[in-house]
């Protein structure tokens, strides 16, 4: 399936592509796009658009585009409920509510900075991703 969002990834717009793909659709392709021209793209190109305005799968009052999508596909692993808060906090700028979402987003605007490019940009910080998934399956195993 073709999913389409908003150009100049960031936290949300890397997490969310991450989370469609480990999650909800493995064989995802990715179209980045103007803001203004997400809903358009995704009627012509049958793609479902995310984390942009008038999309389904955007923010939601105080969710981030990643919890609406763990919310709409009911994705119950602890250890992704667990990154969702951290996801949440670096993309809504609340940093203070989880100690490793300033972390998650200076990494973003590092990597935003070295791969301009958002394609680059996502095949680079997915590892970052898997790192965080990883280290939140340990954070929730010891503290189950």
């Amino acid at each position: 399936m073709k999913w389409v969002t908003r150009s100049h990834v960031h936290v949300d717009r890397v997490a969310c592509p991450w989370l469609i793909t480990r999650f909800v659709d493995s064989q995802a392709e990715f179209l980045f796009v103007p803001k203004d021209q997400v809903l358009a793209t995704a009627e012509r190109e049958g793609a479902i658009p995310f984390d942009s305005p008038g999309a389904e799968l955007t923010h939601d009052g105080d969710l981030c585009s990643f919890d609406v999508i763990i919310r709409k596909h009911r994705l119950t692993d602890t250890a992704l409920l667990r990154m969702a808060r951290i996801v949440n906090a670096a993309d809504t700028d609340r940093l203070e509510r989880e100690p490793a979402a300033a972390g998650l987003e200076a990494i973003a605007v590092g990597y935003g900075l070295r791969f301009p490019d958002d394609l680059e940009n996502l095949e680079h910080q997915f590892a970052v991703y898997d790192a965080l998934y990883a280290w939140c399956r340990l954070d929730t195993a010891r503290t189950a």
